[in-house]
């Protein structure tokens, strides 16, 4: 896979690879392409290395006995970020780092699969991040994001789209869905809007009240 960086605009969202499941190279290449930065967490350093990607940040705790310099040649220019602190993911450092320089958006990939208390805590630790940065995560079969209370974006009929909350939302009104909700509530463990579809080509509208409602693009 050939490295990044075809354009450099701090408006474009800068790309953290985690260390969950891998997606396919198109994807990750997709998303290389505009990405003005991209940020490695330790752990998973040695399988982009060998994917030959150009990595501008390595950020992590590096535990046992992680050595980042041995990066420093191969990667120039690299920043290397020590992040110690226990008390937060790697994940979550790697948001503060993008708080910290300015960005306002970020996507994210290889977050998602292998353990599953990982996918959990990267989803929705983003709810903690939203008024400062805008987090999208994505892997080979969805995109998925947090929504404004107030959300309309044009989309092709049967595109499949779930709203799941976090904890509980109200008053969730949508159009343009096959299973349309009026003033509902969705509530995390009891009931949520998983696999809802668009009904005909056009604008989705949705929107809620209260709580935090994550949208959830899916293809098979």
């Amino acid at each position: 896979m050939s490295s990044h960086h075809i354009v450099r605009d701090d408006q474009e969202p800068a790309l953290i690879i985690a260390n969950g499941q891998e997606c396919s190279s198109e994807l990750l290449g997709q998303l290389l392409e505009w990405s003005p930065l991209v940020i490695v967490l330790d752990s998973a350093i040695h399988r982009v290395h060998e994917l030959n990607i150009k990595v501008d940040v390595l950020l992590g705790d590096f535990d046992h006995d992680f050595n980042p310099d041995i990066y420093k040649e191969t990667q120039y220019p690299l920043e290397i970020v020590h992040t110690p602190n226990q008390d937060k993911t790697d994940l979550e450092k790697a948001f503060d780092y993008l708080i910290e320089k300015g960005h306002k958006a970020v996507n994210v990939v290889w977050a998602t699969g292998k353990r599953i208390d990982h996918t959990l805590h990267n989803l929705t630790i983003g709810v903690s991040y939203k008024n400062q940065l805008k987090i999208v995560f994505f892997d080979d079969h969805s995109k998925a994001f947090l929504l404004p209370n107030h959300y309309q974006k044009w989309y092709a009929k049967n595109t499949i789209l779930s709203l799941i909350p976090i904890g509980k939302v109200s008053g969730i009104t949508t159009e343009n869905l096959f299973y349309p909700l009026k003033n509902e509530e969705l509530n995390l463990g009891y009931r949520t809007g998983s696999s809802n579809h668009v009904a005909e080509d056009g604008l989705v509208s949705i929107q809620f009240e209260n709580g935090e409602l994550f949208l959830i693009e899916c293809w098979d």
